[in-house]
């Protein structure tokens, strides 16, 4: 029998905070019972195994800074709003490192609601480089790019793989600034490949 009180929601929530603690590699449905107080028969009314619970802490995590990103373009706009939803992510990714490992395999998931995890997401920054007057084509590649940077540097972040004694925090910010500027080159303007070849 089921933990009273015990749902769906409780077990993702428990099990990504436990990603985040001591990565998700090292969770079993035993130790997650455990720390439900739970026996671990009784985690499979609510998921059907350890994909699953990947499946959902990666939707989990998606739909959390989305709201994050959403939240952050609340009355601020134009470059301002782009930097602050680019900080919403970082943020939120390097705070939760072990939910946002896993949200970086939303592709191993081949079904509708794992392809569309970052759709939403990225359809926030596509909407406000439209805005600012960057061509469709362009906003393509854009989001690409920053999404390059920001799933990039935070992954490094999280590893600890920059060995430098530069503020990692000053980093972030030069470079989110550089791309910043370049956005700004490509205001009503189509990109010339010709040019690079």
């Amino acid at each position: 029998m089921a933990r009273v009180g015990l749902d769906k929601k409780i077990v993702i929530r428990k099990a990504a905070e436990l990603a985040n603690e001591i990565g998700f590699e090292k969770i079993t449905l035993k130790l997650l019972a455990e720390n439900l107080n739970v026996q671990p028969p009784s985690l499979y009314n609510h998921i059907k195994g350890i994909d699953d619970l990947q499946r959902e802490i990666m939707l989990f995590g998606w739909k959390q800074v989305e709201a994050k990103m959403l939240e952050a373009a609340v009355c601020v706009s134009g470059y301002e709003a782009l930097e602050a939803i680019c900080r919403a992510f970082y943020e939120y990714a390097t705070e939760n490192p072990g939910i946002f490992n896993i949200m970086l395999w939303y592709n191993k998931f081949q079904n509708d609601e794992a392809q569309n995890a970052t759709k939403k997401l990225f359809s926030v920054i596509y909407k406000n480089l439209t805005m600012l007057n960057i061509s469709k084509e362009n906003c393509d590649h854009l989001i690409r790019t920053f999404r390059s940077f920001l799933e990039g540097f935070a992954l490094l972040v999280n590893n600890r793989a920059f060995g430098n004694p530069v503020s990692i925090e000053e980093s972030f910010h030069i470079s989110l600034q550089v791309l910043i500027a370049g956005v700004k080159t490509l205001k009503n303007k189509e990109i010339d490949y010709e040019e690079f070849t």
